[in-house]
């Protein structure tokens, strides 16, 4: 074995038994969410991601999802794919000048697999743990995890679903927010997990949709640290109250906790990668943490 994976392997080892065994005193109503499937530590919305987030003990398993031409409900975090990600079947990277001519809403799921998203080395990322990996179908990341929680005898992991959907990408990256909910929502019932999931989504337009089709599904409302509205015009415009009320970690304040509280929203900010904020944020009293590294 090449000395570099042996080292490497042998921290990531005592890594996870050290998240175990922080896991065993954590509370347990917190919920700490693996960023795109933890993508501090493995590539991001992939099976082998969220299976070996899994094992770092994450409470719920983040992810992003789009729809292909065919219909099919992806994991993605772009509406294309990424050059910071993707390696093409002749085996070339993915430039950023091509990157946008490779909408996967124009792409049949058949051609977006020949795609790798594990291999390429990321920049913002150098300790990704690399594999060979493909943007997976969201059915297909559910029967893995579930398969997966039931190997390791721990709790089944909820699923925190991102709509990437924006209203300028009607028709051109997505479909409108009716079908695009309906798509996803057609694999969420097939899987039998309503009650383990969480859509959550910047587009008010598929949580509106959402909550008034499907009243008892949870939702996440998902707020930019931009976002100029103050709190009150935020739920005015989205009409109900949201499950989770999820901001910029930069927007939380004590006051922020003591709203989303007294309105009975739970609050978990995004994405908290710096250890010294997570413990602060936990003082402060949040709900839980989206973060790419839940060993923080």
């Amino acid at each position: 074995m090449d000395k570099k994976i042996f080292r490497y392997s042998l921290a990531l080892l005592c890594f996870i038994a050290a998240c175990h065994m922080t896991r065993n005193v954590q509370d347990k109503d917190f919920d700490l969410q693996g960023h795109r499937g933890c993508r501090g530590y493995f590539p991001e919305n992939t099976t082998f991601g969220m299976l070996n987030a899994l094992d770092l003990g994450v409470n719920t398993l983040e992810m992003d999802v789009v729809i292909s031409k065919d219909k099919q409900v992806v994991l993605s975090h772009d509406p294309y794919m990424s050059h910071f990600i993707t390696t093409k079947p002749d085996g070339t990277y993915v430039t950023e000048e091509e990157e946008k001519q490779l909408r996967l809403y124009e792409m049949d799921y058949d051609e977006i697999k020949k795609y790798d998203v594990g291999l390429k080395p990321h920049p913002r990322f150098p300790d990704q743990l690399k594999e060979r990996a493909v943007k997976p179908l969201l059915r297909d990341v559910i029967d893995s995890a579930d398969a997966y929680a039931k190997f390791l005898k721990r709790t089944l992991p909820f699923f925190n679903i991102e709509t990437k959907s924006l209203p300028g990408g009607d028709g051109i990256n997505h479909p409108a927010p009716a079908e695009f909910v309906e798509l996803l929502m057609q694999v969420i019932k097939s899987k039998a997990i309503e009650d383990r999931v969480i859509i959550q989504s910047f587009d008010f337009r598929t949580l509106k949709y959402l909550h008034e089709k499907y009243p008892a599904i949870k939702t996440a409302a998902l707020i930019e640290a931009s976002d100029k509205r103050s709190f009150d015009e935020q739920l005015k415009e989205l009409g109900f109250t949201p499950t989770i009320y999820s901001p910029n970690f930069d927007l939380v304040t004590e006051s922020l906790i003591r709203k989303c509280h007294k309105r009975g929203m739970k609050i978990i900010p995004w994405t908290v990668n710096d250890k010294e904020k997570i413990d602060e944020l936990r003082r402060m009293g949040v709900d839980g943490v989206i973060t790419d590294y839940p060993g923080l």
